[in-house]
């Protein structure tokens, strides 16, 4: 269960960004739910993502902070607390630096991703528990991205340009390695959300898999819909565990750059 919880809240991170639709002062907030046939769903997490504009090193650029926790009752069997914040270069829509700042109980986890897209390489560094720092350089390729940046192609493709039933692979960038995440367009559907009414809605359906493109034996698979509209915000994430599964839905939002078209009332 811990574990799942760090990988929807680090998922969100990665649906809730866009290298097209940076929009400073946009803010969405999500609650994460536990449910099971016996249990009834549970909220026990938030996360929270917004952007601005700042000075980076001289220079402007947006900068999307994401936050994750626990909520207070239920830090006494996981207190998490996860940050993420990268920088992007508002003339190129690319990511210029990233940095991560998780504890999870009395785990804690720190890195650091500088982007030099002149010679398409990654400068990583990276500690775990305050231990001596890592560091590694990486080739990059147009596809590649970061944990936040990655899924920008879906949250910014047009839904006549999606084929059901078509299939993508991204790169994702980590403190050593390359991964990719395959996605799989599902179609259109109507999408309810909790306290928040139906929304006209795309659904993918994506997994994490390894270096060499082959998926994961523990099958890190979740089921993401973003809104049918020019937004294209993330409204549910779904990921099933051993009995039940954990959701993360839309709970608050504010400063989005279109009407939210998809909204039916």
């Amino acid at each position: 269960m811990k574990r799942l919880l760090t990988t929807l809240i680090s998922s969100l991170f990665v649906l809730t960004t866009s290298a097209q639709l940076y929009h400073p002062g946009e803010e969405l907030e999500y609650r994460v739910s536990y449910r099971a046939k016996y249990f009834p769903n549970t909220e026990i997490g938030s996360v929270e993502v917004k952007t601005e504009e700042v000075d980076f090193e001289g220079k402007p650029h947006y900068r999307v902070i994401g936050v994750g926790r626990t909520l207070p009752t239920y830090r006494w069997f996981f207190n998490m607390e996860d940050t993420y914040t990268i920088h992007v270069d508002p003339t190129t829509n690319r990511t210029a630096h990233f940095r991560s700042d998780l504890i999870e109980g009395s785990y804690t986890f720190e890195s650091t991703y500088r982007y030099d897209w002149d010679r398409m390489q990654v400068s990583s560094r990276w500690s775990s528990r305050k231990r001596p720092f890592k560091e590694k350089e990486q080739t990059l390729t147009d596809q590649s991205m970061d944990a936040i940046s990655l899924f920008f192609n879906m949250r910014s493709a047009k839904a006549e340009d999606l084929e059901e039933g078509g299939v993508g692979t991204l790169e994702l960038v980590l403190e050593d390695t390359i991964r990719h995440v395959k996605y799989r367009y599902l179609g259109r559907e109507v999408k309810k959300i909790r306290n928040q009414g139906k929304f006209r809605s795309l659904k993918f359906e994506c997994q994490l898999t390894t270096s060499e493109g082959f998926s994961f034996e523990d099958g890190t698979v979740f089921t993401l819909w973003i809104t049918d509209d020019r937004n294209k915000m993330p409204l549910s994430i779904e990921s099933p565990v051993r009995i039940g599964s954990i959701q993360a839905y839309i709970y608050d939002y504010k400063g989005l750059k279109y009407p939210l078209e998809s909204l039916i009332k």
